[in-house]
């Protein structure tokens, strides 16, 4: 599929949209204090429909990695 840039902003139309949805995501989260539950309520989409456009907009942190070294106990 061939892209197409915006004269100017050097943006595809896909980068402009998940950047505007990104922050109006992000907006929503701040106003519920992280509840993403009520965030969902307020933006009128199904939670999960949330969580997904939040995953594919990198808005979910990963857990930090597990460290390879296993941890001395003490004792």
């Amino acid at each position: 599929m061939e892209e197409y840039r915006m004269a100017g902003i050097g943006s595809t139309l896909k980068t402009l949209v998940d950047a505007y949805e990104r922050r109006i995501i992000e907006e929503a989260l701040l106003r519920t204090g992280g509840n993403q539950r009520r965030a969902a309520r307020a933006l009128g989409v199904l939670p999960t429909t949330l969580h997904e456009k939040m995953k594919r907009l990198g808005l979910i942190r990963r857990p930090e990695a597990v460290a390879s070294e296993p941890i001395a106990l003490a004792g």
